[in-house]
Protein backbone atom coordinates (compact mmCIF):
# COMPACT_ATOMS: atom_id res chain seq x y z
CA UNK A 1 0.00 0.00 0.00
CA UNK A 2 1.18 3.26 -0.62
CA UNK A 3 0.66 4.64 3.23
CA UNK A 4 2.62 1.43 4.32
CA UNK A 5 5.37 2.35 7.35
CA UNK A 6 7.97 0.78 6.61
CA UNK A 7 10.72 0.26 9.68
CA UNK A 8 13.98 0.72 7.92
CA UNK A 9 16.59 -0.58 10.57
CA UNK A 10 20.16 1.49 10.59
CA UNK A 11 23.19 -0.44 11.68
CA UNK A 12 26.88 0.08 11.86
CA UNK A 13 29.40 -1.79 13.71
CA UNK A 14 28.60 -5.77 14.51
CA UNK A 15 31.77 -6.36 16.77
CA UNK A 16 32.28 -8.24 19.75
CA UNK A 17 34.72 -5.83 21.59
CA UNK A 18 34.51 -2.63 19.02
CA UNK A 19 36.67 0.26 19.84
CA UNK A 20 35.56 3.61 22.17
CA UNK A 21 34.71 5.25 18.71
CA UNK A 22 32.16 2.62 17.54
CA UNK A 23 30.97 1.24 20.45
CA UNK A 24 27.72 3.11 21.44
CA UNK A 25 26.56 2.59 17.82
CA UNK A 26 27.51 -1.33 17.51
CA UNK A 27 25.99 -4.39 18.41
CA UNK A 28 27.29 -7.93 19.18
CA UNK A 29 27.22 -10.76 16.56
CA UNK A 30 24.63 -12.47 18.60
CA UNK A 31 22.38 -9.60 19.22
CA UNK A 32 22.03 -9.14 15.34
CA UNK A 33 21.81 -12.91 15.06
CA UNK A 34 18.53 -12.81 17.30
CA UNK A 35 17.25 -9.78 15.79
CA UNK A 36 17.36 -11.64 12.48
CA UNK A 37 16.22 -14.34 13.97
CA UNK A 38 12.60 -12.23 15.13
CA UNK A 39 12.33 -10.49 11.53
CA UNK A 40 11.81 -14.23 10.64
CA UNK A 41 9.68 -15.49 13.00
CA UNK A 42 7.71 -12.24 12.87
CA UNK A 43 7.08 -13.02 9.67
CA UNK A 44 8.80 -9.75 8.12
CA UNK A 45 10.50 -9.62 4.73
CA UNK A 46 13.43 -7.87 4.16
CA UNK A 47 14.79 -6.09 0.74
CA UNK A 48 16.88 -3.52 -0.43
CA UNK A 49 16.46 -0.04 -0.71
CA UNK A 50 16.86 0.25 -4.19
CA UNK A 51 13.60 -2.25 -4.15
CA UNK A 52 11.39 -0.16 -1.78
CA UNK A 53 11.83 3.10 -3.56
CA UNK A 54 11.00 1.95 -6.74
CA UNK A 55 7.70 0.56 -5.67
CA UNK A 56 6.95 3.53 -4.24
CA UNK A 57 8.20 4.85 -7.42
CA UNK A 58 5.99 2.95 -9.51
CA UNK A 59 3.18 2.42 -7.67
CA UNK A 60 4.00 -1.64 -7.08
CA UNK A 61 2.94 -3.49 -4.10
CA UNK A 62 5.36 -4.08 -1.29
CA UNK A 63 6.14 -7.58 -0.71
CA UNK A 64 4.50 -8.80 3.01
CA UNK A 65 5.39 -6.73 6.24
CA UNK A 66 8.39 -5.03 4.74
CA UNK A 67 11.41 -4.11 6.36
CA UNK A 68 15.01 -3.17 5.36
CA UNK A 69 18.25 -3.44 7.01
CA UNK A 70 21.28 -1.12 6.26
CA UNK A 71 24.33 -0.76 7.48
CA UNK A 72 26.66 2.45 7.47
CA UNK A 73 30.24 3.44 6.87
CA UNK A 74 31.65 -0.21 6.08
CA UNK A 75 33.14 -2.08 9.26
CA UNK A 76 34.58 -5.52 9.01
CA UNK A 77 31.71 -7.01 10.96
CA UNK A 78 29.07 -6.84 8.46
CA UNK A 79 31.05 -8.90 6.32
CA UNK A 80 32.53 -11.30 9.22
CA UNK A 81 29.43 -11.64 11.45
CA UNK A 82 26.30 -10.06 9.97
CA UNK A 83 26.42 -11.96 6.80
CA UNK A 84 26.35 -15.29 7.76
CA UNK A 85 22.88 -14.27 9.90
CA UNK A 86 21.19 -12.60 6.80
CA UNK A 87 22.52 -15.71 4.60
CA UNK A 88 20.83 -18.03 7.52
CA UNK A 89 17.24 -16.33 6.28
CA UNK A 90 18.04 -15.35 3.03
CA UNK A 91 17.84 -11.57 3.91
CA UNK A 92 19.15 -9.01 1.13
CA UNK A 93 20.23 -5.68 3.32
CA UNK A 94 22.14 -2.40 1.99
CA UNK A 95 25.68 -1.48 2.78
CA UNK A 96 26.15 2.20 2.30
CA UNK A 97 30.08 2.55 2.56
CA UNK A 98 32.67 5.66 3.14
CA UNK A 99 35.06 4.74 0.57
CA UNK A 100 37.42 6.96 1.76
CA UNK A 101 37.33 4.34 4.85
CA UNK A 102 37.43 1.29 3.29
CA UNK A 103 40.88 -0.44 2.98
CA UNK A 104 42.76 -0.45 -0.50
CA UNK A 105 43.75 1.65 -2.54
CA UNK A 106 41.24 4.45 -1.81
CA UNK A 107 41.90 4.66 2.09
CA UNK A 108 42.41 7.76 3.46
CA UNK A 109 42.72 6.34 6.80
CA UNK A 110 39.71 7.75 8.28
CA UNK A 111 37.75 5.07 9.48
CA UNK A 112 36.98 4.92 13.39
CA UNK A 113 37.75 0.95 13.51
CA UNK A 114 38.74 -2.05 11.24
CA UNK A 115 37.35 -1.39 8.24
CA UNK A 116 35.99 -3.66 5.15
CA UNK A 117 38.25 -3.92 2.29
CA UNK A 118 36.98 -3.71 -1.66
CA UNK A 119 37.56 -8.19 -2.04
CA UNK A 120 34.60 -8.33 0.89
CA UNK A 121 32.71 -5.49 -0.36
CA UNK A 122 32.21 -7.52 -3.53
CA UNK A 123 31.94 -10.34 -2.00
CA UNK A 124 29.03 -8.51 -0.06
CA UNK A 125 27.43 -7.77 -2.88
CA UNK A 126 27.52 -11.36 -4.72
CA UNK A 127 25.48 -12.37 -1.82
CA UNK A 128 22.61 -10.04 -1.81
CA UNK A 129 23.79 -6.87 -0.06
CA UNK A 130 23.43 -3.54 -2.17
CA UNK A 131 26.26 -1.39 -2.32
CA UNK A 132 24.86 2.43 -1.70
CA UNK A 133 27.20 5.22 -1.13
CA UNK A 134 27.78 7.61 1.92
CA UNK A 135 30.41 9.92 0.89
CA UNK A 136 33.81 9.55 0.25
CA UNK A 137 35.57 11.34 3.94
CA UNK A 138 32.56 11.08 6.05
CA UNK A 139 31.84 14.95 6.31
CA UNK A 140 28.57 17.14 7.17
CA UNK A 141 27.30 17.50 3.80
CA UNK A 142 25.54 20.34 4.88
CA UNK A 143 28.12 22.40 6.62
CA UNK A 144 30.40 21.90 3.73
CA UNK A 145 30.81 24.17 0.29
CA UNK A 146 29.32 23.17 -2.87
CA UNK A 147 32.71 22.01 -4.37
CA UNK A 148 33.49 19.75 -1.72
CA UNK A 149 29.66 18.53 -1.84
CA UNK A 150 29.45 17.89 -5.27
CA UNK A 151 33.04 15.57 -4.80
CA UNK A 152 32.19 13.82 -1.84
CA UNK A 153 29.28 12.51 -3.52
CA UNK A 154 30.54 12.07 -7.42
CA UNK A 155 34.22 10.30 -5.72
CA UNK A 156 32.70 8.23 -3.92
CA UNK A 157 29.87 7.04 -7.00
CA UNK A 158 32.70 6.75 -9.03
CA UNK A 159 35.03 4.54 -6.64
CA UNK A 160 31.75 2.20 -6.16
CA UNK A 161 31.19 2.11 -9.95
CA UNK A 162 35.11 1.26 -10.74
CA UNK A 163 35.15 -1.61 -7.69
CA UNK A 164 32.10 -3.12 -8.36
CA UNK A 165 31.26 -2.81 -12.19
CA UNK A 166 27.71 -1.44 -11.19
CA UNK A 167 26.41 1.95 -10.46
CA UNK A 168 24.97 2.57 -7.20
CA UNK A 169 21.83 4.30 -6.62
CA UNK A 170 20.43 4.60 -3.17
CA UNK A 171 22.41 6.97 -0.91
CA UNK A 172 22.69 7.72 3.12
CA UNK A 173 23.57 11.10 4.53
CA UNK A 174 26.67 10.69 6.94
CA UNK A 175 25.32 11.52 10.19
CA UNK A 176 22.01 11.77 8.72
CA UNK A 177 22.41 15.27 8.08
CA UNK A 178 20.52 17.05 4.69
CA UNK A 179 19.20 20.38 3.57
CA UNK A 180 17.37 21.38 0.61
CA UNK A 181 20.65 22.17 -1.08
CA UNK A 182 22.38 18.70 -0.01
CA UNK A 183 18.89 16.49 -0.94
CA UNK A 184 19.46 18.46 -4.34
CA UNK A 185 23.16 17.63 -4.96
CA UNK A 186 22.62 13.93 -4.32
CA UNK A 187 19.63 13.77 -6.81
CA UNK A 188 21.39 15.39 -10.07
CA UNK A 189 24.77 13.60 -8.83
CA UNK A 190 22.60 10.40 -9.99
CA UNK A 191 21.41 9.24 -6.71
CA UNK A 192 17.74 7.84 -7.27
CA UNK A 193 16.68 7.88 -3.41
CA UNK A 194 18.43 8.47 -0.08
CA UNK A 195 18.03 7.74 3.83
CA UNK A 196 18.23 10.11 6.50
CA UNK A 197 17.88 9.26 10.38
CA UNK A 198 15.02 10.63 11.95
CA UNK A 199 14.42 7.33 14.01
CA UNK A 200 10.72 6.89 12.96
CA UNK A 201 9.29 4.58 9.71
CA UNK A 202 9.95 5.55 6.45
CA UNK A 203 6.56 6.65 4.51
CA UNK A 204 6.51 7.03 0.57
CA UNK A 205 5.39 10.67 1.42
CA UNK A 206 8.25 11.70 3.00
CA UNK A 207 9.81 11.66 -0.69
CA UNK A 208 12.50 9.81 -2.15
CA UNK A 209 15.68 11.97 -0.50
CA UNK A 210 14.71 12.10 2.92
CA UNK A 211 13.60 8.02 3.91
CA UNK A 212 13.63 8.02 7.82
CA UNK A 213 15.59 5.22 9.53
CA UNK A 214 15.40 3.86 13.50
CA UNK A 215 18.88 3.07 15.39
CA UNK A 216 19.88 -0.15 16.72
CA UNK A 217 22.79 0.22 18.93
CA UNK A 218 24.40 -1.64 21.52
CA UNK A 219 21.88 -0.68 24.30
CA UNK A 220 18.83 -2.27 22.06
CA UNK A 221 17.41 -5.07 24.25
CA UNK A 222 15.18 -7.47 22.34
CA UNK A 223 11.57 -6.23 23.58
CA UNK A 224 13.00 -2.66 22.38
CA UNK A 225 14.26 -3.89 18.99
CA UNK A 226 10.48 -6.14 18.64
CA UNK A 227 8.47 -2.84 19.07
CA UNK A 228 10.18 -0.65 17.21
CA UNK A 229 9.77 -3.05 14.46
CA UNK A 230 6.31 -3.34 14.90
CA UNK A 231 6.22 0.39 14.96
CA UNK A 232 4.84 0.96 18.78
CA UNK A 233 6.08 3.01 21.27
CA UNK A 234 8.45 4.46 19.33
CA UNK A 235 8.07 8.18 19.82
CA UNK A 236 8.89 7.29 23.50
CA UNK A 237 11.72 4.81 22.61
CA UNK A 238 13.56 7.97 20.56
CA UNK A 239 12.34 10.58 22.16
CA UNK A 240 15.78 12.23 23.51
CA UNK A 241 17.35 11.59 20.29
CA UNK A 242 15.04 13.35 18.60
CA UNK A 243 14.96 16.48 21.70
CA UNK A 244 18.80 16.27 20.67
CA UNK A 245 18.02 16.47 16.99
CA UNK A 246 15.86 19.05 16.92
CA UNK A 247 18.32 21.25 19.37
CA UNK A 248 21.71 20.65 17.12
CA UNK A 249 19.18 21.49 14.53
CA UNK A 250 19.13 25.37 15.33
CA UNK A 251 22.89 25.28 16.00
CA UNK A 252 23.35 23.65 12.46
CA UNK A 253 21.56 25.92 10.70
CA UNK A 254 22.80 29.17 12.50
CA UNK A 255 26.35 27.64 11.59
CA UNK A 256 25.10 27.33 7.66
CA UNK A 257 23.86 30.84 7.61
CA UNK A 258 27.08 32.10 8.89
CA UNK A 259 29.21 29.98 6.34
CA UNK A 260 26.76 31.38 3.39
CA UNK A 261 27.51 35.16 4.85
CA UNK A 262 30.98 34.37 4.59
CA UNK A 263 31.44 33.17 1.63
CA UNK A 264 29.88 35.80 -0.39
CA UNK A 265 31.56 38.91 1.84
CA UNK A 266 28.55 39.71 3.77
Amino acid sequence: MSDARVPILMYHAVATDPNAATRALSVTPEAFAEQMAVLADRGRTPVTTAELASCWRSGRALPERPVLVTFDDGYEGVHRHALPALAEHGFPATLFVTTGWLRGPYDTGGGLDTMLDWAQVRELAAAGVEIGGHSHSHPQLDQVSEATLRFELIHCKEIVSDRLGSVPTSFAYPYGYSSRRVRQAVRETGYAQALAVGNGLARRAQGPYALRRVTVRRGTGIEEFERVVEGRAIARTFARDRALTKGYAVVRGTRRARGLVSRTGG
